[in-house]
């Protein structure tokens, strides 16, 4: 196996790396040293020169996934709604309104906050939650990184999500009534 080789297949197993390289955040010298030591390559121009032109394909890559995520983020529409609940049980309960998924031992709802019933027996119970749901194109579902960038997005924001559920062109985030509006914001700016 070549040198440039064994460099990639060291980095697919850590994104961390792999991010800081996209982003051109990385000490390359560094890294260099810190992979001709893990996997023992005596040639350390070599190692460095793999890092710099796997480096480039990912910036390359990257902008234009990044290019495609946005453009079906600026075709979607969002739409929220207060007043959710979210219920874990781990026996199943009669509802006539909401959602459910069902799990291997438990099941997930999603109801709004008047049409929980009043005595169940729950594993976690979230009240006053906010749901946002965005309605994309149908395209969404051939575009690779939609979640991951919304999921960053909002944990830069410091957003915890307590449901995120996607379905074919419709993605539901589920957050706290005092997260509502700072998801909202930074949704906003992505979506049009």
């Amino acid at each position: 196996m070549t040198i440039a080789k064994k460099v990639r297949k060291y980095l697919r197993n850590k994104p961390y790396l792999l991010e800081a390289l996209e982003k051109g955040i990385v000490n390359l010298s560094e890294l260099s040293r810190q992979i001709q030591e893990d996997l023992d390559i005596k040639n350390t121009s070599a190692v460095k020169a793999a890092l710099r032109r796997f480096a480039g394909e990912l910036q390359k890559n990257k902008q234009k996934r990044e290019e495609k995520v946005l453009e079906i983020l600026r075709k979607s529409i969002l739409v929220v709604y207060d007043g959710k609940s979210v219920l874990i049980t781990s026996k199943q309960i009669d509802i006539e309104k909401g959602m459910k998924v069902d799990l291997p031992d438990k099941f997930v709802y999603l109801l709004d906050k008047k049409d929980m019933p009043k005595k169940v027996s729950s594993l976690v119970k979230h009240d006053n939650c906010t749901m946002i749901v965005m309605h994309s194109p149908k395209e969404l579902e051939a575009i690779p990184g939609v979640i991951a960038f919304l999921t960053t997005l909002l944990s830069e924001q410091n957003v915890n999500v307590i449901e995120f559920i996607s379905c074919w062109t419709e993605t539901i985030i589920v957050v706290e009534k005092k997260d509502s509006l700072k998801t909202y914001e930074a949704l906003s700016n992505v979506v049009c």
